[in-house]
């Protein structure tokens, strides 16, 4: 092993320098991490994580002396800014190990002593500026055990510490996600399902540390209880350790206390409306498929106003809610302030409001900044102007709100008496805290501040005392104090001036009464800002016992910001209260979609929805949707997934009138793509999204189903279509809208299954021919679709005319050919009933009619040839 190779592997040979040995044993507890070396006034790396860094970061990577021998490769990034690149870091899934120098410099005798004091990972950041302001930063824990999977997630700049269990890995796939987490521990063993593979940030650890048992002792510990019954822990073993492998990760690299984490919540699956992976990235809730967030759900839907409200948004829009108790109150709370119109007061007094959550996050790990206490105080102020607004207004969830907003007048009080009106970024700045607060404080800051008062009267006096006018009194931070006078007048310096420096033009002096003024002041600025350290300390100390009201107070006005949102959307977008009802019912009429609407310039063409889930003769569970490509099919069924999912996080819907039954789960197979990573094409993921569907749909389910069967042979698809429709129709019995292009499924809607209706009924999306182009009409009829329009559609693609006539002529003998086939398999029976089209069948073109019409025996050789420029041309 050559010298680099020996600094490669954080082994540090006797011949490298005092200084890289003792980088060396730093790096040597953290191998695979990044290794910021404080040296000075930069973070400096070495060897291997000099050459990474330098490729992440664009920065230089530079050869600097050498240590055992050999050049050390390094590359290093300002401490005053390394905040920076420590976040590009952070973001593309790199941790960082944050090596301080300990003790000052200036009194260390031989080599500064240094220390790990710090491990950032992307899952564990609470900084602000590592953050993203509106997404939460989530760190989970996986383990697994005989009856599924246990999950523990953690978001310690909000201070919030959760768990759940699954049962199978489509459970697992569908809760990553939801939660998107930024780093995922997991044990280092064989079995785990493929798609943990492929996801960024996922880290290996020991599997000894997802024991259930030391698990539970790890919890009952950090949280000082004796059971963790209080939890509702007592009987989920793998939620159990897995959060016991979180937390023992979490207080492995923070290296500090985490008094901000005060509980541990169970989060049950059986109380939101489950949506798996693919559901979720067909409806593009927040991220479209592109990358793009803004063309999404929530780009539509988030006008809050503080940070908080926009995380809290965000977790709200993917796990919507079943409990109608809850839902009906946000419902009833939108309505009152739209009515009151006080959302437009609150949303101002937002305005104002600082992301408190974080904020408090920060104090209870004591790494709040100056300005983090005056954004607090500004917060807290403004308590009772809010409570005043919400006071007149008659809403049980408005009022249980501003309950839990709480008083905090003397909280507020000690903020606004104790931090100055501006404070400095940084405590070491001083001038943090209030003039008033300190009699101390104030005594030691008026030293200084009539410090230079008193050097005006001293150089005054010295001038006259001496008779030398150009005579000046300075200071600097090398030599301090000190009374300058020029070179053409320095043998004119009084006997009790002492030398202090000679320049080229001048000389520096100093006397006795300066040293003494000097000493005075030095110690008072060096007394002042200790003494602010101390005061600083005492005001973290003060929050910190009354944290938990605080954030039960921040968790208030994050719903309150999020409730004032719906209601300013719900009138600026047109958006009207749903009723959930108890009935089995999905009934939606002049819906629209709320994304589309947002970016058409065009009028939106609203649409209705009828479905009934009861068990009548007359209900009406599944919608088989025709119509041409482009002419709006996903759209409609897009549409009514998101009012539905609008419906039950709170908010209002972009409908007329929404009437929606009990609905568990909202499931979708729309678009397909290879899956690579799991070696999988087009068609076995929309067979694998399919299969998921027909397993896990209830008679409380919103299914929606595009084009099944496309991505085989077409009789294939066509059989593959037909029986999925009739399962989803005749087992599940699910709330179910099926696009598709296969129009011999229309069929159905006529046919009984077990003896009674299908359930099944027919509706299209029109478009019509005008000239040479094709207007979509975009909106829903009863009844099938009469043709697909695919040659027209695919000439507004831009297809050359020879391609399209060819396909035109190709089209005409397999419509014949079809039509032969089916006639001469029909029964005598079925010659008396309404004849379906053939596979390839369609309406007659114009040109046929025209032909259908012409008799050649009647026509002359110039009618004849006039009759084939007509035919041409509408050709």
């Amino acid at each position: 092993m050559d010298k680099d190779q020996t600094a490669r592997a954080g082994k540090p040979s006797v011949e490298h320098t005092p200084l890289m040995k003792q980088f060396f044993a730093a790096k040597s507890e953290y191998p695979d991490l990044l290794l910021f070396f404080r040296m000075g006034d930069f973070y400096e790396l070495f060897y291997d994580d000099a050459r990474k860094a330098a490729r992440l970061l664009d920065i230089t990577l530079t050869q600097r002396g050498s240590s055992g021998g050999a050049p050390i490769p390094m590359a290093g990034v300002p401490v005053h800014a390394y905040e920076g690149y420590l976040a590009r870091l952070v973001a593309l899934g790199e941790s960082v190990a944050i090596c301080e120098q300990i003790g000052d410099p200036a009194l260390a005798k031989g080599l500064v002593e240094r220390k790990v004091v710090r491990i950032v990972t992307p899952g564990t950041v609470t900084d602000e500026a590592l953050l993203n302001e509106r997404r939460d930063t989530l760190l989970m824990a996986l383990s697994r055990g005989k009856r599924g999977y246990g999950l523990a997630w953690a978001d310690l700049a909000g201070g919030r510490f959760l768990v759940n269990e699954v049962e199978t890995e489509d459970a697992l796939e569908a809760e990553l996600a939801r939660l998107e987490p930024a780093e995922l521990l997991v044990p280092d063993e064989e079995g785990w399902p493929g798609f943990l593979a492929t996801r960024t940030g996922a880290r290996r650890r020991a599997p000894w540390l997802f024991d259930a048992d030391s698990g539970q002792r790890q919890l009952l510990q950090f949280f000082k209880l004796h059971d963790l019954s209080g939890f509702g822990l007592e009987d989920k073993p793998q939620a159990v350790a897995a959060a016991g492998a979180l937390l023992g990760y979490v207080e492995e690299t923070q290296k500090s206390q985490l008094p901000h984490l005060t509980a541990i919540a169970f989060e049950s699956s059986g109380e939101a409306i489950a949506m798996n992976a693919a559901t979720r990235r067909h409806l593009e809730l927040d991220t479209r498929v592109d990358g793009d967030t803004r063309h999404t759900l929530l780009g539509v839907l988030d006008s809050t106003i503080t940070p908080m409200g926009g995380r809290l948004l965000r977790r709200w829009l993917h796990r919507p809610l079943r409990e109608r108790k809850v839902l009906n109150q946000r419902h009833h709370a939108v309505q009152t302030l739209i009515e009151r119109g006080t959302d437009t007061d609150l949303r101002d007094a937002f305005r104002a409001f600082g992301d408190v959550e974080r904020i408090l996050t920060r104090v209870a790990l004591r790494s709040a900044r100056p300005r983090d206490m005056s954004t607090l105080r500004n917060s807290l102020a403004l308590l009772p102007r809010l409570r005043e607004l919400l006071a007149p207004l008659d809403s049980p969830r408005l009022q249980a709100l501003a309950a839990s907003m709480g008083e905090h007048d003397a909280t507020a009080h000690l903020l606004l008496t104790a931090v100055a009106e501006q404070p400095p970024l940084k405590l070491t700045d001083g001038g943090v805290l209030a003039s008033g607060f300190d009699a101390e404080l104030d005594e030691l800051r008026q030293l200084s501040t009539n410090a230079d008062q008193f050097l005006i009267d001293l150089e005054t006096r010295e001038r006259a005392a001496s008779g030398i006018a150009t005579l000046k009194v300075g200071y600097n931070r090398v030599h301090g104090y000190y009374i300058e006078i020029s070179k053409g007048q320095s043998d004119k310096a009084p006997v009790h001036y002492t030398r202090r420096q000679t320049l080229t033009n001048a000389e520096r002096y100093i006397t006795e009464e300066l040293k003494a003024f000097e000493d005075k002041v030095l110690s008072a600025r060096e007394r002042a800002l200790s003494r602010e350290r101390v005061l600083y300390e005492q005001l973290l100390d003060a929050l910190n016992e009354v944290i938990e009201p605080l954030k039960r107070c921040a968790l208030a006005l994050s719903e309150l910001d999020v409730l004032c949102a719906f209601a300013e959307r719900a009138q600026a977008l047109d958006w009207t209260r749903p009723d959930l009802s108890d009935a089995p019912c999905l009934v939606i009429e002049r819906g629209r979609h709320p994304v589309v609407e947002a970016v058409r310039k065009e009028p939106f063409e609203p649409n209705d929805l009828c479905l009934d889930g009861s068990d009548t003769a007359q209900a009406r569970r599944m919608l088989v949707i025709t119509g041409p490509n482009m002419g709006g099919k996903s759209t409609y069924m897009r549409q009514n997934a998101l009012i539905v999912l609008l419906a039950h996080i709170g908010s209002f819907v972009p409908a007329s009138r929404a009437q929606i039954g009990p609905i568990d789960r909202i499931l979708t197979r729309i678009g397909a793509g290879d899956d690579l990573a799991r070696g999988q094409s087009t068609f076995m993921v929309e067979m694998a999204e399919t299969s998921y569907i027909l397993h896990h749909a209830t008679a409380q389910s919103l299914v929606l189903m595009d084009e099944i069967g496309r991505g085989t042979s077409t009789y294939d698809g066509l059989a593959l279509a037909d029986a999925v429709a009739r399962h989803l129709a005749a087992v599940n019995r699910c709330y179910t809208l099926f696009a598709t292009h296969y129009f011999e499924l229309t069929a159905l809607a006529s046919e009984t299954f077990e003896g009674g209706p299908s359930g099944i009924a027919n509706v299209h999306l029109d478009a019509v021919e005008h000239g040479d182009s094709l207007v979509f009409m975009h909106a829903v009829k009863e009844g099938a679709a009469d043709r697909s329009f695919g040659l027209q559609v695919a000439a507004l693609a831009g297809l050359p005319r020879t391609t399209l006539a060819q396909a035109r002529r190709r089209l005409a003998e397999l419509e014949q050919r079809g039509g032969q086939t089916q006639a001469s398999k029909m029964a005598p029976a079925a010659l008396d009933a309404p004849q379906q089209f053939g596979l390839f069948a369609a309406a007659p073109s114009a040109a046929q009619e025209a032909l259908a019409a012409l008799d050649p025996d009647d026509l002359t050789p110039k009618q004849a040839l006039e009759a084939l420029y007509r035919l041409k041309a509408l050709l």
